[in-house]
């Protein structure tokens, strides 16, 4: 049974409750860009949702890894594979890739440069026959950010085992794809309860040393440009956010996010403040206390 043809759908934007409260660390972390290859891409319409939102998020993600010195590591099936090394997976998924081999390849807009690792995929799991867990050793690397297709399969399979490696997984949840909303949202609600941390690409790409406070003051005017649904450039570092908009509600929605990614922040530390300025200090300082 071949994959069907997947249709639209919008990528979700609300994150469940995460059970646990990790701090990102880009020198602990690497990233891992799932199974980003035209075969599997091609089930969607490339221009319809969530494909765009996806390829953007996961071109942020990479040029943040590449930047932040972190190893990124790319899954993809191989072209040809023989019956013994497919085994289940014909019986579940029919020859896939193998009927396409020339739909191998990883999508040009996210194709791996020198220096990254393209791992050959075997199993959902991105550790099955594999040296990522290898690899991550050796760079002392104990945290992993996922991102790719799909969500409930490969995505997901690989955060589990992650976890069960003593790896912190990192999912990604606007940066990814699924067969649906519904699916896409399962996987999402089972990392976070389950076995990681479900996150988004603005929360992930703005994590900088806590010595440079730029790329932090970027991410956080993102945030609240999306929290007021403005662009971010009308944001200026010194302005008042409640006199932009900012209401107590999207100020403790913040809060909880950023709790949720490990800074100890109140809401009345941002509200004697409301600058994007006074909020990135907080940020660093409740950064240095949890380090």
């Amino acid at each position: 049974m071949a994959i069907p043809k997947i249709a639209s759908y919008p990528m979700p934007a609300e994150l469940p409750a995460n059970r646990v409260n990790w701090r990102f660390d880009p020198h602990r972390a690497a990233l891992l860009v799932h199974d980003m290859q035209d075969y599997f891409l091609d089930f969607y319409d490339r221009a319809a949702a969530p494909v765009p939102t996806l390829v953007a998020h996961v071109r942020r993600l990479i040029d943040f890894a590449r930047a932040a010195g972190m190893p990124v590591y790319y899954t993809a099936q191989p072209a040809t594979q023989a019956a013994a090394d497919r085994a289940l997976l014909t019986d579940m998924w029919g020859p896939g890739l193998t009927a396409q081999p020339s739909r191998a390849a990883i999508c040009d807009a996210l194709a791996p440069a020198s220096g990254d690792t393209v791992l050959d995929k075997w199993r959902y799991s991105a550790f099955r026959r594999s040296p990522l867990e290898t690899c991550l050793r050796e760079r002392a690397r104990d945290q992993l950010a996922i991102c790719g297709i799909y969500a409930h399969i490969g995505c997901l399979m690989t955060a589990c085992d992650a976890f069960m490696r003593d790896v912190q997984p990192f999912f990604v949840a606007d940066a990814l794809a699924d067969f649906s909303e519904r699916e896409h949202r399962m996987a999402l609600d089972y990392v976070a309860g389950r076995c990681g941390m479900a996150v988004t690409t603005d929360a992930l790409a703005g994590v900088a040393p806590a010595d440079d406070p730029a790329p932090m003051l970027v991410a956080i005017a993102e945030q609240v440009a999306r929290s007021l649904r403005i662009p971010a450039a009308d944001l200026r570092e010194h302005d008042n956010l409640v006199d932009c908009g900012l209401d107590s509600i999207r100020m403790m929605t913040l809060v909880e996010q950023w709790r949720a990614q490990g800074y100890d922040v109140t809401f009345v530390q941002l509200a004697e403040q409301p600058t994007l300025g006074a909020w990135t200090q907080v940020l660093q300082r409740a950064a240095q206390v949890s380090a």
